[in-house]
């Protein structure tokens, strides 16, 4: 992955801060409307009027503001940005879709109707996640590595 495809190192905190600007707005809007989990759900015959009600306007923006935030944190420039860590990059989103895919797929055999729904909605940030956790984690045990051996 060329760096200059990357956001710079900067957009990393902004990525941060829309995830964590996200937790205490879900939870007023939770704490506003209990009936949150039934909101953003369109009925089968719900006509267009039913895409702008306020649930499924602040689903579209809470998972918009959660997805900008992950997109800025895992595609934000390290500091220092060499060969090796363009090659966990790498890997790392590699195995996102490797566990993405395998996840849909269980998706697929075991679930059907809203579950399935659930499940794709899930789909969207878990190749994000698991590739920021795993580009972390490799990272870190790089650093451990790089700090033992220079003792």
């Amino acid at each position: 992955m060329k760096p200059s495809m990357l956001f710079p190192y900067k957009s990393r905190f902004i990525g941060l801060a829309l995830i964590v600007a996200h937790v205490p707005v879900r939870a007023i809007w939770e704490m506003i409307n209990p009936d949150i989990d039934e909101s953003h759900k369109l009925p089968v015959n719900a006509g267009d009027s039913a895409l702008f009600t306020n649930g499924h306007l602040f689903f579209i923006a809470s998972t918009l503001l959660v997805l900008t935030g992950l997109f800025l944190v895992a595609f934000a420039k390290e500091k220092i940005e060499d060969e090796q860590i363009s090659q966990l990059r790498l890997e790392s989103l590699q195995w996102a879709i490797y566990v993405n895919y395998f996840i849909l797929i269980m998706s697929l055999v075991f679930t059907n109707g809203i579950d399935f729904i659930d499940m794709l909605r899930l789909n969207l940030l878990i190749p994000l996640v698991f590739f920021i956790v795993r580009f972390r984690w490799k990272l870190w045990q790089l650093n451990r590595l790089l700090k033992k051996e220079e003792v």
